[in-house]
């Protein structure tokens, strides 16, 4: 299968140097073309560099993105690329809402602009709407705005990840207006000529180890206590290791997951705090019944996750994807990157590693969210 998709262009560069990734990378892709650009950025590039060349070298195009926990480029895996993927205007539309400042978080301001923009964005006959959400990974406001947004703009489904530092968790940016901005999120309505499915799936089956939490701070996404015991020696004791051996690869193979009707979603544990706290990258509170994750087959899962077809049982031009960072720290541990890189490459996905998803109203963890985009409906058929 071609690796590069037809109704995308596809740009990278690994230059070490923020003009000379920029001016590589953007000389790969068709300004003329270009309705809007989606802009990745590794850590090492200076982001104040990036966003000045951009805007010189791109033109007037509108460039979007994020800071990011690693990119999934054509060639898969990656920690030190700068990708732009641009959107021709043949078939997409798109119109941008910066949201500033994430926490504190106004609901109802949020609610209110999304609206006006949803409402003032002209509709194209026969075309499809979606929706893409970058914000920041540091900002512990992705369940509010995510459900907000969802409440808010009907019919139009949310996809998105939040941005990345690396694995620092200081400071996460997106880019919008030339400009990268720290504690602020991105709100992209996109419109579409093709067809496209969303996606979204973890490698995940719940245990039958129950952990309530019993002391909790859910403004900083902090457990102190589950079961009434200190929180990171009780879940220490659930996954047989001690306290002081807990470790970024101990959450990846071992999270926690939340029932929400009938499904669970990952609820992951991205350090501890202080002696006995564990920090979290979803919504935490008091009573919250966490159930232990047990991981199954990884490539089988991720092969089944990403075969999607359209209604004419084809496969998707490209994939759009939002991948937790955390998936891909337990990938290394167990030496599985370049398999799930060659994956990746055959499906042509394209994306980022994230600190946290948001999929359908949902800020959720340890998962792979995604769009998958097919050959354009025909007229008439939509």
């Amino acid at each position: 299968m071609n690796r590069l998709p037809r109704f995308v262009s596809v740009a990278v560069s690994r230059a070490l140097e923020a003009e000379s990734a920029v001016a590589e990378a953007v000389a790969q892709i068709d300004r003329r073309e270009a309705c809007f650009v989606l802009a990745f950025a590794p850590n090492h590039l200076p982001l104040g560099q990036v966003a000045a060349a951009l805007d010189a070298y791109m033109g007037g195009v509108p460039v979007f993105g994020c800071t990011t926990a690693g990119q999934i480029t054509p060639e898969g895996y990656e920690t030190g690329a700068l990708m732009l993927v641009s959107f021709p205007r043949r078939y997409f539309r798109c119109a941008s809402m910066l949201i500033t400042p994430l926490n504190p978080l106004s609901m109802q301001t949020i609610a209110d602009d999304a609206t006006r923009l949803r409402n003032n964005f002209q509709r194209t006959a026969g075309w499809r709407r979606l929706g893409l959400l970058m914000a920041d990974g540091v900002s512990k406001q992705e369940d509010l705005l995510a459900s907000t947004l969802e409440s808010c703009l009907g019919d139009i489904p949310i996809f998105g990840g939040s941005a990345g530092d690396a694995l620092t968790f200081e400071q996460t940016y997106v880019l919008h207006r030339g400009e990268f901005h720290p504690n602020a999120a991105l709100l992209l309505l996109i419109e579409t000529a093709l067809d496209f499915r969303g996606l979204g799936f973890d490698h995940f089956l719940p245990t039958e180890k129950l952990m309530v939490v019993t002391d909790a701070v859910p403004e900083e996404r902090l457990v102190l206590e589950l079961n009434g015991a200190p929180a990171a020696q009780e879940y220490a004791r659930a996954v047989g290791c001690q306290p002081q051996d807990l470790s970024p690869e101990i959450f990846a193979e071992n999270p926690m997951l939340v029932r929400q009707n009938m499904n669970f979603h990952v609820r992951a544990i991205h350090a501890t705090q202080g002696t006995d706290g564990l920090a979290f990258l979803g919504a935490i509170d008091d009573g919250l019944i966490l159930t232990l994750g047990q991981g199954t087959e990884i490539i089988q899962t991720l092969e089944t996750g990403l075969d999607q077809r359209d209604d004419k049982g084809l496969l998707p031009d490209f994939i759009l994807g939002f991948d937790c960072v955390l998936r891909k720290l337990e990938f290394e541990q167990k030496g599985m990157c370049d398999e799930v890189s060659e994956v990746f490459r055959r499906r042509r996905v394209l994306g980022f590693n994230t600190y946290g998803e948001q999929h359908c109203g949902v800020h959720v963890n340890q998962t792979f969210v995604g769009v998958a985009f097919f050959d354009p409906v025909p007229e008439g058929l939509n």
